[in-house]
């Protein structure tokens, strides 16, 4: 395969910016960021990471949470507008809310300000994640951008925490901060693959291979804290996995064909899992 023809006006390099603009994607011609890899992959597909692109998600409860959290963690983000109310069910609350939103405020009900109060002071107060989130020793946000030489094919990242020192910090809120189950966690919504993009994009860049640590927090009291990271062969199958999701996005992006879960001309042959086989045995 064949490099995309043409290179963006713009350069690789590390950048200080706001959340809006990397959103956004200021690349002329367009880049490819984890969340994206990860869309392309199975279990999701081209055809959804396009559909996404087009149309970004609407803001949702759950997500104004976890960005509020990121906000009093990191030290960095949009600015919280907190609602004295307890729900959002008056229209004069409603009404607040919006009125933030399309000032680039992120608005908060009272109740959720004093939940991501307390998930930020057990932050603090955690030997470990207290000390990764230091700001005297790294940087918040910083936004990183590679043209991959093989494809042509820009990345981009936004390091939650980018140290002094070749090593990545990313903050997660989670149901479970047990390393169990945090682990599936990491297999279901592909954290792995989030790690090895993460690194490559930094090691291009630096020309250091980064250590990658998950700060993982439960969003109920108390709020509990478990740093971990991946080992070496779940890292590997990460990056195996980034190198597909590059090729893939170069291909769709120069055939303009971005496909569902398979062909569109296929008739699929599938079999019951093999937990179901065997139950007509019970009736």
């Amino acid at each position: 395969m064949t490099a995309l023809a043409e290179a963006p006006a713009w350069l690789p390099g590390i950048y200080d910016m706001d959340e809006a603009t990397y959103h956004g994607d200021p690349v002329p011609g367009g880049s490819l960021s984890s969340t994206g890899a990860r869309k392309l992959l199975p279990p999701s597909c081209p055809a959804k990471f396009l559909h996404e692109r087009q149309n970004p998600p609407q803001p949702s409860d759950a997500m104004d949470l976890g960005t509020a959290a990121h906000k009093l963690v990191l030290g960095a983000g949009i600015d919280i507008h907190v609602i004295d109310a307890d729900d959002w069910r008056l229209k004069a609350t409603r009404e607040e809310r919006d009125d933030a939103r399309a000032l680039g405020k992120l608005p908060l009900l009272k109740g959720d300000y004093e939940q991501v109060l307390g998930m930020a002071e057990a932050i603090r107060r955690h030997p470990v994640a207290g000390a990764v989130f230091n700001p005297e020793r790294g940087k918040p946000e910083q936004s990183l951008f590679h043209q991959d030489p093989d494809t042509g094919v820009w990345l981009r990242v936004r390091l939650d925490w980018m140290f002094d020192r070749p090593i990545i910090a990313d903050y997660k809120t989670s149901k479970t901060a047990n390393p169990a189950g945090f682990a599936r966690s990491v297999a279901d919504l592909g954290y792995y693959v989030q790690d090895a993009f993460y690194r490559r994009v930094y090691e291009a860049i630096t020309g250091q291979y980064p250590k990658f640590v998950f700060v993982v927090q439960e969003k109920e009291p108390p709020y509990l804290v478990t740093v971990c990271e991946l080992d070496h062969d779940s890292v590997q199958s990460g990056h195996a996995l980034v190198q597909h999701a590059i090729e893939r996005y170069r291909d769709c992006t120069e055939s303009g064909i971005w496909p569902g879960y398979t062909d569109a001309d296929a008739i699929e042959l599938i079999t019951l899992p093999r937990w179901a086989r065997g139950r007509e045995d019970y009736l």
